[in-house]
């Protein structure tokens, strides 16, 4: 398997993809003007204490107030077995040391948390802790305690908490202590500024995207890092010298003429990530739909014809559809619940074969996943951790004419619409005349299949009414102008 990670950089956004074995896998964009705060630590102010909640609002100097729940104090986490009143911990005006756990989405205001998490390379740094814990993606009982005992060996008796990342499986001792001094150092800064500067201030950002790519993403099975941009290479070069050596020969400046993400498909895919329907290769197809409270995915045979039964047709859909889902999932960076509505099976072998196979292509992804079995209709829910906004959220926004609804009115409608405003006015007022101010489709309808309709108002009124069609107009828009 090749892997190739692709970093398309401009001064007004940053897009990243990976590419496995010449097929897009996932795409971060970070904009200048709306970068991430997941990770960045602020001097919050407490504005508002709620214990019926038991949560708070914190100004961190963002437009709206961010979310404190009593789940994420740092006293609840180091008590979980006690319970906590968040009204004794935390009082109105309290300044408090706070970072973003989720990014603002839609109309919620960003969650914040007390605990404090730093991430370097290899390690995770928790200074209000002092235990050390092991990513749980290693699994091996064996490896971790190996991993704990050699970080240990490194720190001073008196210790702050460190998770080892899975990262560190490889990494020797010189490089597990320079992590160590790197979050130090970090730390320390954030407690200076934390004393110097006033409230709501930034205290300390997260690295940026292109950055964070080397940091996190870059793996054993990354063969090249291609960036489009010479002065970021030239950062990113200086940045992977400094904190992951290993990487810097896999950095490569792509000076091709054709653009990067165009030359690898990545922009016909971002396009294909913004519409409903994902087709399937054997002929079936996905509807993908994102709402407020879920995303719904539904699974169709489409044209696709088995070559045994009709039942054999159904399973090899649902099983070619796991792949897609957990791949349109990190493309489109759903997250929250999403319900997917496979192709109904009556042989229990054959859901438990799909259920596998989702979970097991879900298990490539870096994000959390949950994944639960079929309920009584057929339909299986999967929980995503949500951080930051979707794919369709960052680059879209809701259609002014149908006001996200992916419906209008048809004109017909709107004209029923204009004859009954018109009846409303015409009881209230004594206008000399009406005049309809409508989309060219509303009035041609008016014109032609609705005229024997708006003859019988005019005659029932006892007033002319006069059609004019204004082109700036959607076909839900329209005035009733009285004269």
């Amino acid at each position: 398997m090749k892997e190739q990670i692709l970093v398309n950089i401009t001064p007004q956004e940053t897009r990243v993809a990976t590419v496995e074995d010449g097929v897009v896998q996932d795409i971060h964009i970070e904009r200048a003007s709306q970068r991430g705060l997941v990770g960045n630590i602020y001097l919050g102010v407490v504005k508002r204490v709620l214990p019926g909640m038991q949560s708070a609002f914190i100004e961190i100097g963002l437009e709206r107030a961010a979310f404190l729940h009593i789940a994420d104090v740092i006293e609840q986490r180091q008590h979980p077995n006690e319970v906590q009143r968040i009204e004794k911990i935390v009082h109105e005006g309290q300044p408090l040391l706070v970072q973003v756990v989720k990014d603002p989405i839609g109309t919620k205001g960003a969650r914040l948390s007390t605990q404090i998490s730093i991430a370097g390379r290899f390690l995770v740094f928790l200074p209000q802790e002092h235990h050390i814990g092991v990513s749980q993606r290693i699994e091996s009982g064996e490896e971790r305690e190996h991993l704990r005992e050699r970080l240990e060996k490194l720190l001073t008796q008196d210790h702050h908490g460190y998770i080892i990342r899975t990262s560190a499986d490889h990494a020797t001792d010189a490089e597990l202590r320079a992590d160590v001094d790197y979050l130090d150092l970090i730390w320390s800064d954030i407690r200076q500024k934390s004393q110097k500067l006033p409230a709501k201030s930034l205290l300390f950002q997260d690295l940026s995207l292109q950055l964070r790519v080397l940091r996190d993403m870059v793996g054993e099975a990354t063969d090249d890092v291609q960036v489009d941009s010479r002065e970021n290479f030239q950062r990113m070069t200086e940045f992977a010298a400094a904190f992951v050596p290993d990487v810097l020969p896999r950095i490569q400046h792509y000076a091709g003429e054709r653009p990067l993400l165009e030359l690898y498909g990545v922009e016909a895919e971002i396009e294909r990530a913004l519409s409903r329907r994902v087709n399937l290769k054997f002929g079936g197809y996905l509807i993908i739909d994102q709402t407020e409270a879920m995303t719904t995915i539904d699974v169709n045979t489409g044209g696709f014809v088995g070559t045994r039964n009709f039942d054999d047709t159904i399973f090899k859909t649902n099983l070619e559809a796991t792949h897609v889902i957990a791949r349109q999932l990190r493309l489109r960076n759903l997250g929250g619940i999403i319900i997917v509505d496979f192709i109904d099976m009556d042989n229990d072998e054959h859901q438990r074969a799909v259920l596998d196979e989702l979970q097991k292509a879900l298990s490539r992804d870096r994000t959390k996943v949950t994944v639960s079995d079929f309920t009584s209709l057929g339909l299986v829910e999967i929980t995503r951790k949500r951080t930051r906004e979707s794919l369709a959220h960052v680059l879209c926004q809701p259609c002014p004419t149908c006001q996200g609804r992916g419906e209008i009115k048809t004109a017909e409608t709107i004209c029923y619409d204009i004859l009954r405003e018109i009846m409303r006015e015409a009881r209230q007022f004594n206008a000399r005349e009406y005049r309809i101010l409508a989309s060219q489709n509303v009035i041609d309808m008016f014109l032609d299949e609705e005229s024997a309709s708006l003859a019988m108002l005019a005659d029932f009124i006892g007033k002319p009414i006069y059609l004019q069609v204004e082109t700036a107009y959607t076909q839900e828009q329209f005035d009733v102008v009285l004269v």
